[in-house]
Protein backbone atom coordinates (compact mmCIF):
# COMPACT_ATOMS: atom_id res chain seq x y z
CA UNK A 1 0.00 0.00 0.00
CA UNK A 2 1.44 3.30 -0.98
CA UNK A 3 1.96 6.20 1.85
CA UNK A 4 1.15 8.84 -0.81
CA UNK A 5 -2.51 9.94 -1.57
CA UNK A 6 -3.76 8.45 -4.42
CA UNK A 7 -7.79 9.77 -4.10
CA UNK A 8 -7.51 13.38 -2.51
CA UNK A 9 -10.68 15.40 -1.53
CA UNK A 10 -9.60 19.08 -1.06
CA UNK A 11 -12.04 21.61 0.74
CA UNK A 12 -14.55 19.96 -1.21
CA UNK A 13 -18.11 21.50 -0.15
CA UNK A 14 -21.52 19.62 -1.28
CA UNK A 15 -24.76 21.02 -1.49
CA UNK A 16 -28.76 20.40 -2.66
CA UNK A 17 -30.00 23.62 -3.74
CA UNK A 18 -29.27 25.87 -0.95
CA UNK A 19 -28.90 23.32 1.76
CA UNK A 20 -25.44 22.33 2.28
CA UNK A 21 -24.53 18.86 2.88
CA UNK A 22 -20.69 18.55 3.31
CA UNK A 23 -18.23 21.83 4.17
CA UNK A 24 -14.36 22.02 3.28
CA UNK A 25 -14.05 18.56 3.45
CA UNK A 26 -10.52 17.38 3.52
CA UNK A 27 -9.28 13.26 3.01
CA UNK A 28 -6.36 11.81 1.56
CA UNK A 29 -6.68 8.13 0.93
CA UNK A 30 -3.51 5.62 0.13
CA UNK A 31 -3.61 3.61 -2.80
CA UNK A 32 -4.69 -0.28 -2.14
CA UNK A 33 -6.55 1.28 1.03
CA UNK A 34 -9.80 -0.32 1.97
CA UNK A 35 -11.50 2.76 3.60
CA UNK A 36 -15.03 3.00 5.58
CA UNK A 37 -17.00 6.30 5.63
CA UNK A 38 -18.97 5.37 8.79
CA UNK A 39 -22.01 7.40 10.43
CA UNK A 40 -25.57 7.87 11.43
CA UNK A 41 -28.00 8.92 8.30
CA UNK A 42 -27.62 12.64 6.68
CA UNK A 43 -23.96 12.64 8.24
CA UNK A 44 -23.25 13.04 4.56
CA UNK A 45 -21.07 10.25 3.99
CA UNK A 46 -23.04 8.63 1.09
CA UNK A 47 -23.17 12.32 -0.24
CA UNK A 48 -19.48 12.31 -0.46
CA UNK A 49 -19.07 8.73 -2.40
CA UNK A 50 -21.83 10.13 -4.99
CA UNK A 51 -19.29 13.24 -5.44
CA UNK A 52 -16.55 10.56 -5.83
CA UNK A 53 -18.34 8.72 -8.38
CA UNK A 54 -19.42 11.61 -10.36
CA UNK A 55 -22.70 11.50 -9.58
CA UNK A 56 -22.69 14.97 -7.65
CA UNK A 57 -20.90 17.93 -8.59
CA UNK A 58 -19.33 19.47 -6.23
CA UNK A 59 -20.58 23.41 -5.34
CA UNK A 60 -16.50 24.11 -4.51
CA UNK A 61 -13.33 21.81 -3.76
CA UNK A 62 -10.99 19.28 -6.15
CA UNK A 63 -11.49 15.77 -6.16
CA UNK A 64 -7.62 14.60 -7.49
CA UNK A 65 -7.33 11.12 -8.52
CA UNK A 66 -4.60 9.35 -9.41
CA UNK A 67 -2.59 12.47 -9.78
CA UNK A 68 -5.43 14.45 -12.19
CA UNK A 69 -8.17 16.29 -11.15
CA UNK A 70 -11.30 14.75 -11.61
CA UNK A 71 -13.46 17.54 -10.13
CA UNK A 72 -15.39 17.90 -13.64
CA UNK A 73 -14.84 14.51 -15.20
CA UNK A 74 -17.78 12.80 -16.09
CA UNK A 75 -18.71 10.06 -14.45
CA UNK A 76 -18.05 7.38 -17.17
CA UNK A 77 -14.63 8.33 -17.95
CA UNK A 78 -13.47 8.69 -14.04
CA UNK A 79 -12.42 5.31 -13.76
CA UNK A 80 -14.83 4.81 -10.92
CA UNK A 81 -16.75 2.13 -9.81
CA UNK A 82 -19.77 2.12 -8.16
CA UNK A 83 -21.92 -1.36 -6.15
CA UNK A 84 -25.22 -0.27 -5.28
CA UNK A 85 -26.86 -1.11 -2.09
CA UNK A 86 -30.08 -2.45 -4.64
CA UNK A 87 -27.64 -3.92 -7.09
CA UNK A 88 -29.17 -3.20 -9.81
CA UNK A 89 -29.00 -6.44 -11.81
CA UNK A 90 -30.30 -6.71 -14.94
CA UNK A 91 -33.24 -9.65 -14.13
CA UNK A 92 -33.22 -11.01 -17.73
CA UNK A 93 -29.71 -11.06 -18.04
CA UNK A 94 -27.86 -14.29 -17.13
CA UNK A 95 -24.98 -13.63 -14.79
CA UNK A 96 -21.79 -13.56 -17.77
CA UNK A 97 -23.92 -10.88 -19.42
CA UNK A 98 -24.80 -8.64 -16.54
CA UNK A 99 -21.13 -9.10 -15.99
CA UNK A 100 -19.98 -8.08 -19.43
CA UNK A 101 -22.96 -5.47 -20.00
CA UNK A 102 -19.69 -2.29 -19.26
CA UNK A 103 -17.27 -4.41 -21.46
CA UNK A 104 -20.09 -4.70 -24.31
CA UNK A 105 -20.57 -0.66 -24.16
CA UNK A 106 -16.94 -0.45 -24.48
CA UNK A 107 -16.90 -2.37 -27.30
CA UNK A 108 -13.92 -4.79 -26.27
CA UNK A 109 -13.31 -7.43 -29.01
CA UNK A 110 -15.32 -10.77 -27.71
CA UNK A 111 -12.49 -12.79 -26.66
CA UNK A 112 -11.51 -10.04 -24.26
CA UNK A 113 -14.84 -9.79 -23.02
CA UNK A 114 -14.77 -13.64 -22.44
CA UNK A 115 -11.56 -13.61 -20.69
CA UNK A 116 -12.34 -10.90 -18.42
CA UNK A 117 -16.05 -11.78 -17.39
CA UNK A 118 -14.56 -15.39 -16.54
CA UNK A 119 -11.71 -14.39 -14.66
CA UNK A 120 -14.17 -12.16 -12.88
CA UNK A 121 -16.39 -14.84 -11.59
CA UNK A 122 -13.86 -17.01 -10.97
CA UNK A 123 -12.50 -14.48 -8.46
CA UNK A 124 -15.67 -13.76 -7.02
CA UNK A 125 -16.60 -17.90 -6.70
CA UNK A 126 -19.70 -17.67 -9.26
CA UNK A 127 -17.76 -19.67 -12.52
CA UNK A 128 -21.07 -22.18 -12.00
CA UNK A 129 -23.40 -19.74 -11.83
CA UNK A 130 -22.81 -18.10 -15.02
CA UNK A 131 -25.76 -19.15 -17.12
CA UNK A 132 -28.34 -18.29 -14.22
CA UNK A 133 -30.42 -15.42 -13.84
CA UNK A 134 -30.19 -13.13 -11.13
CA UNK A 135 -33.67 -14.44 -9.65
CA UNK A 136 -32.24 -17.38 -9.16
CA UNK A 137 -29.67 -16.40 -6.84
CA UNK A 138 -29.24 -15.95 -3.54
CA UNK A 139 -28.79 -12.29 -2.06
CA UNK A 140 -25.26 -12.75 -1.09
CA UNK A 141 -24.82 -14.43 -4.76
CA UNK A 142 -26.50 -11.46 -6.57
CA UNK A 143 -24.18 -8.82 -4.14
CA UNK A 144 -21.16 -10.56 -5.92
CA UNK A 145 -22.24 -10.58 -9.04
CA UNK A 146 -22.80 -7.02 -8.81
CA UNK A 147 -19.47 -6.75 -7.43
CA UNK A 148 -17.76 -9.01 -10.30
CA UNK A 149 -19.62 -6.43 -12.66
CA UNK A 150 -17.41 -3.54 -11.46
CA UNK A 151 -14.34 -5.03 -10.76
CA UNK A 152 -13.88 -6.40 -14.63
CA UNK A 153 -14.05 -2.25 -15.49
CA UNK A 154 -10.72 -2.59 -13.87
CA UNK A 155 -11.81 0.72 -11.79
CA UNK A 156 -8.41 2.59 -9.97
CA UNK A 157 -11.38 3.26 -6.92
CA UNK A 158 -14.58 1.27 -5.92
CA UNK A 159 -17.06 2.49 -4.41
CA UNK A 160 -19.90 0.28 -2.21
CA UNK A 161 -22.82 1.71 -1.01
CA UNK A 162 -23.86 -0.38 2.26
CA UNK A 163 -23.01 -3.26 0.69
CA UNK A 164 -23.95 -5.94 3.25
CA UNK A 165 -27.27 -3.60 4.47
CA UNK A 166 -29.89 -6.20 2.48
CA UNK A 167 -28.32 -9.67 3.50
CA UNK A 168 -28.83 -11.60 6.87
CA UNK A 169 -27.01 -11.95 9.64
CA UNK A 170 -25.37 -15.04 8.37
CA UNK A 171 -24.50 -13.96 4.67
CA UNK A 172 -23.20 -10.39 5.86
CA UNK A 173 -20.71 -12.44 7.68
CA UNK A 174 -19.62 -14.46 4.59
CA UNK A 175 -19.47 -11.09 2.33
CA UNK A 176 -17.58 -9.39 4.69
CA UNK A 177 -14.93 -12.22 3.97
CA UNK A 178 -15.87 -11.90 0.76
CA UNK A 179 -14.87 -8.47 0.11
CA UNK A 180 -11.36 -8.51 1.85
CA UNK A 181 -10.44 -11.14 0.18
CA UNK A 182 -11.19 -9.82 -3.10
CA UNK A 183 -9.93 -6.39 -2.18
CA UNK A 184 -6.77 -7.48 -1.03
CA UNK A 185 -5.82 -9.92 -4.12
CA UNK A 186 -6.54 -7.08 -6.49
CA UNK A 187 -4.99 -4.10 -4.45
CA UNK A 188 -8.15 -1.91 -5.88
CA UNK A 189 -8.65 0.96 -3.35
CA UNK A 190 -12.02 0.40 -2.02
CA UNK A 191 -14.39 2.96 -0.16
CA UNK A 192 -17.59 1.57 1.47
CA UNK A 193 -20.48 3.58 3.32
CA UNK A 194 -22.04 1.85 5.96
CA UNK A 195 -24.25 3.43 9.46
CA UNK A 196 -23.05 0.13 11.22
CA UNK A 197 -19.50 0.35 13.21
CA UNK A 198 -19.36 -3.19 13.50
CA UNK A 199 -19.18 -3.52 9.61
CA UNK A 200 -16.40 -0.83 9.71
CA UNK A 201 -14.17 -2.38 12.18
CA UNK A 202 -14.54 -5.59 10.98
CA UNK A 203 -13.51 -4.34 7.26
CA UNK A 204 -11.68 -1.16 7.10
CA UNK A 205 -7.96 -0.82 7.00
CA UNK A 206 -9.37 3.19 8.48
CA UNK A 207 -12.51 4.39 9.23
CA UNK A 208 -13.62 7.85 8.58
CA UNK A 209 -16.46 9.19 11.08
CA UNK A 210 -18.68 11.56 9.82
CA UNK A 211 -21.35 14.21 11.54
CA UNK A 212 -23.60 16.83 10.64
CA UNK A 213 -21.05 16.93 7.05
CA UNK A 214 -17.91 16.73 8.84
CA UNK A 215 -14.86 14.95 9.54
CA UNK A 216 -15.40 13.97 13.77
CA UNK A 217 -12.31 11.32 13.80
CA UNK A 218 -10.12 9.35 11.28
CA UNK A 219 -8.26 6.42 12.50
CA UNK A 220 -7.56 2.48 12.20
CA UNK A 221 -10.06 0.39 13.73
CA UNK A 222 -8.65 -0.29 16.97
CA UNK A 223 -8.17 4.28 17.17
CA UNK A 224 -11.72 4.15 16.64
CA UNK A 225 -12.92 1.56 18.92
CA UNK A 226 -10.13 2.30 21.88
CA UNK A 227 -9.44 5.86 21.74
CA UNK A 228 -12.03 8.08 20.46
CA UNK A 229 -11.80 11.63 20.26
CA UNK A 230 -15.54 12.71 20.76
CA UNK A 231 -18.80 11.80 22.46
CA UNK A 232 -20.06 11.18 19.69
CA UNK A 233 -17.78 8.92 18.47
CA UNK A 234 -17.74 7.37 22.10
CA UNK A 235 -21.24 6.83 21.71
CA UNK A 236 -21.44 5.70 18.40
CA UNK A 237 -18.98 2.82 19.27
CA UNK A 238 -20.16 1.29 21.87
CA UNK A 239 -19.26 3.35 25.21
CA UNK A 240 -22.10 3.48 27.60
CA UNK A 241 -20.69 5.34 30.37
CA UNK A 242 -19.88 9.06 29.58
CA UNK A 243 -18.79 11.61 31.20
CA UNK A 244 -17.67 15.26 30.89
CA UNK A 245 -14.10 16.26 32.90
CA UNK A 246 -14.52 20.02 34.22
CA UNK A 247 -12.39 21.33 37.41
CA UNK A 248 -10.82 18.06 37.93
CA UNK A 249 -14.16 16.19 38.30
CA UNK A 250 -16.89 14.21 36.63
CA UNK A 251 -19.66 16.02 36.11
CA UNK A 252 -22.95 13.95 36.60
CA UNK A 253 -26.44 14.84 37.29
CA UNK A 254 -26.02 15.34 41.16
CA UNK A 255 -23.42 17.83 40.82
CA UNK A 256 -18.86 17.10 40.21
CA UNK A 257 -17.92 13.98 41.56
CA UNK A 258 -14.56 13.54 42.68
CA UNK A 259 -12.29 10.58 41.59
CA UNK A 260 -8.75 8.96 41.85
CA UNK A 261 -6.33 9.51 39.45
CA UNK A 262 -4.46 12.35 37.53
CA UNK A 263 -5.52 13.55 33.81
CA UNK A 264 -4.07 15.82 31.49
CA UNK A 265 -5.70 18.98 31.47
CA UNK A 266 -7.29 19.28 27.60
CA UNK A 267 -9.55 15.92 28.97
CA UNK A 268 -12.52 17.04 28.05
CA UNK A 269 -14.56 13.69 28.93
CA UNK A 270 -13.92 9.85 29.98
CA UNK A 271 -15.84 7.14 29.17
CA UNK A 272 -16.11 3.37 30.10
CA UNK A 273 -17.80 0.52 28.32
CA UNK A 274 -19.51 -1.62 31.21
CA UNK A 275 -16.90 -4.50 30.67
CA UNK A 276 -14.59 -1.76 32.02
CA UNK A 277 -16.43 -0.95 35.17
CA UNK A 278 -15.41 -2.67 38.27
CA UNK A 279 -18.37 -4.11 40.56
CA UNK A 280 -18.07 -5.57 44.09
CA UNK A 281 -15.69 -3.00 45.16
CA UNK A 282 -15.05 0.61 44.59
CA UNK A 283 -15.77 4.35 45.96
CA UNK A 284 -18.92 4.33 44.66
CA UNK A 285 -22.57 3.07 45.82
CA UNK A 286 -25.64 2.16 43.29
CA UNK A 287 -28.16 -0.03 43.50
CA UNK A 288 -29.27 -2.83 40.85
CA UNK A 289 -32.14 -1.60 38.71
CA UNK A 290 -31.95 -4.57 36.12
CA UNK A 291 -30.09 -7.42 34.75
CA UNK A 292 -29.95 -9.13 31.31
CA UNK A 293 -27.99 -12.78 30.25
CA UNK A 294 -26.38 -12.68 26.92
CA UNK A 295 -24.46 -15.69 27.06
CA UNK A 296 -21.03 -15.41 28.25
CA UNK A 297 -21.92 -12.17 30.16
CA UNK A 298 -24.74 -10.29 32.57
CA UNK A 299 -25.25 -6.83 32.00
CA UNK A 300 -26.42 -4.42 34.89
CA UNK A 301 -28.22 -1.37 34.71
CA UNK A 302 -27.37 0.56 38.15
CA UNK A 303 -28.87 3.77 39.82
CA UNK A 304 -26.26 5.91 41.26
CA UNK A 305 -25.55 9.34 42.50
CA UNK A 306 -23.15 9.65 38.88
CA UNK A 307 -26.43 8.90 37.05
CA UNK A 308 -27.44 5.44 35.42
CA UNK A 309 -24.17 2.83 34.87
CA UNK A 310 -24.06 -0.07 32.93
CA UNK A 311 -21.29 -2.87 34.40
CA UNK A 312 -21.21 -6.12 32.64
CA UNK A 313 -19.41 -8.94 34.64
CA UNK A 314 -18.67 -12.89 34.21
CA UNK A 315 -22.03 -14.85 33.50
CA UNK A 316 -20.17 -17.85 35.53
CA UNK A 317 -20.52 -15.69 38.88
CA UNK A 318 -23.39 -15.30 40.86
CA UNK A 319 -25.99 -13.31 39.63
CA UNK A 320 -26.58 -9.75 41.31
CA UNK A 321 -30.29 -9.51 42.91
CA UNK A 322 -32.48 -6.40 41.35
CA UNK A 323 -32.75 -3.88 44.11
CA UNK A 324 -29.61 -4.86 45.96
CA UNK A 325 -26.79 -2.49 46.99
CA UNK A 326 -23.67 -2.72 45.20
CA UNK A 327 -20.19 -0.94 45.40
CA UNK A 328 -18.44 -0.06 41.92
CA UNK A 329 -15.60 1.78 40.84
CA UNK A 330 -15.03 3.88 37.56
CA UNK A 331 -11.20 3.02 37.23
CA UNK A 332 -9.21 6.10 35.48
CA UNK A 333 -6.84 4.15 33.70
CA UNK A 334 -9.11 1.89 31.60
CA UNK A 335 -10.80 4.83 30.70
CA UNK A 336 -10.86 6.11 27.10
CA UNK A 337 -10.16 9.87 27.08
CA UNK A 338 -12.15 12.68 25.45
CA UNK A 339 -10.46 15.85 23.93
CA UNK A 340 -13.69 17.54 22.89
CA UNK A 341 -17.36 16.61 24.70
CA UNK A 342 -19.52 18.31 22.20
Amino acid sequence: MSDTAFLSLEKLTLAYGDTVAVKDLDLSIRKGELVAFLGPSGCGKTTTMRSIAGLLSPASGAIRLDGADITRVSANKRSVGLVFQSYALFPHLTVFENVAFGLRLKKLPAAEIESKVTAGLKSVGLSKFSARKPGELSGGQQQRVALARSMVMEPKVLLLDEPLSNLDARLRLEMRTELQRVQKETGVTMIFVTHDQGEALSLADRIVVMLNGAIEQIGTPEDIYNRPVSRFVADFVGFENIFAVEGGKLKAGNGPIDFSGSLPPDTAGLVWRPRMVTLGSGPFQGTVRGASFSGSTREYLLDSPLGAIKAEEDATLAARETGSAIAFDLPVEKAARLKKFG
